[in-house]
């Protein structure tokens, strides 16, 4: 496997950190706790999206695309950094946003990733949610063809197999920094949802042959949904690097036990896990995947679903940015000192 020989430009900052967090480790009681800071890739104020967008970016612009098309709910990360991407490339950007929570807040509809988006100069387009946002993206492409433009359609999260490339490079660079101090990873624990991140782990991991085991906190979907969706990504992703048959369908686990009320609805669980890494490690997660995904494995080690000696791994997808949109989700406007 060689992922050079596929097509990429640089938009990020790699490798990101790998950094211990001792406060949280010992308010826990083990087990050792790291995080590897994906929310520091630098593009438009970092995330997971930025390894993708590296791959699909250099398709756009390998077929002389002018115009980027691309989708997520309103506070959407993806929709954010590919505005970035499409600015720094020198591309339009149309993003269509799908409301998934019904929530009216200005702050929610029009702040966050929202207003980020338009700085960055993409259109914006909104939609009810349930809507088929992949057919709305290819209605959107017919369109702007019959007009002379040359748009390059990306699915919601970047995640086919091009965007799910970025993280196989992630799945190597974490194995390779934690050789290179000595440190051996029992598990690595991440939000999942479009499937795209999950999906090029499990391909990157199984391609080196680590036994690092891989969960999924799932931000979305039913347990059975979310795994089939990463399994059939992850091994169309192994037949995109020529290694077919590679993927174990074992290697695929998703708890979806930490969703809520659904998409983006806030949680207890997730307002707990917000505010414990900010005031414990200084780290700030977002509401709808980082948080969810702390507040699953803060539960699972609570539950004791690790051992006291293992070392787990936490993938910080990023997203802070959507903390903005989500201000009556936490109880901060106490007295002052």
């Amino acid at each position: 496997m060689d992922l050079s020989l596929f097509p990429r430009i640089q938009l990020g900052h790699f490798p990101t950190p790998l950094e211990p967090m001792a406060n949280l480790t010992a308010l826990l009681g083990g087990p050792r706790l790291w995080i590897k800071r994906d929310d520091c890739t630098g593009l438009s104020s970092g995330g997971n999206k930025t390894r993708k967008l590296e791959y699909l970016m250099a398709e756009a612009i390998a077929v002389r695309a002018d115009v980027v098309i691309t989708q997520g709910a309103t506070q959407s990360n993806h929709a954010r950094q590919t505005a970035a991407a499409a600015a720094k490339v020198g591309m339009k950007c149309h993003i269509l946003l799908e409301d998934r929570t019904g929530s009216t807040d200005p702050d929610y509809t029009d702040n966050g990733n929202v207003l980020l988006n338009r700085l960055h100069g993409a259109t914006v387009e909104r939609r009810a949610g349930g809507t088929n946002m992949q057919q709305e993206m290819e209605q959107v492409a017919a369109r702007m063809k019959s007009d002379g433009l040359r748009p390059y359609v990306i699915p919601g999260g970047g995640s086919n197999p091009v965007g799910a490339l970025g993280y196989v490079g992630a799945a190597i660079e974490l194995v390779s920094q934690a050789a290179a101090r000595g440190l051996k990873v029992d598990h690595l624990v991440h939000a999942t949802g479009s499937a795209g991140t999950q999906a090029g782990l499990v391909a990157g991991l199984q391609a080196v042959g680590s036994d690092i085991r891989l969960l999924g906190i799932g931000t979305r979907a039913p347990k059975e949904k979310q795994e089939t969706m990463v399994y059939d990504l992850a091994c169309r992703t192994a037949e995109h690097l020529r290694m077919p048959g590679r993927i174990r369908r074992e290697a695929v686990e998703a708890n979806c036990d930490y969703v809520g009320s659904g998409y983006g609805m806030p949680t207890p669980g997730m307002q707990e896990a917000v505010e414990m890494l900010a005031r414990t490690e200084g780290l700030l997660l977002d509401p709808v995947y980082s948080g969810k995904g702390m507040a699953g494995l803060i539960d699972l080690i609570r539950k004791g679903h690790f051992k006291t000696t293992d070392d787990v791994v936490f993938l910080h997808t990023g997203g802070s940015v959507a903390l903005f949109g989500y201000g009556e989700a936490f109880d901060l406007k106490g007295p002052q000192a």
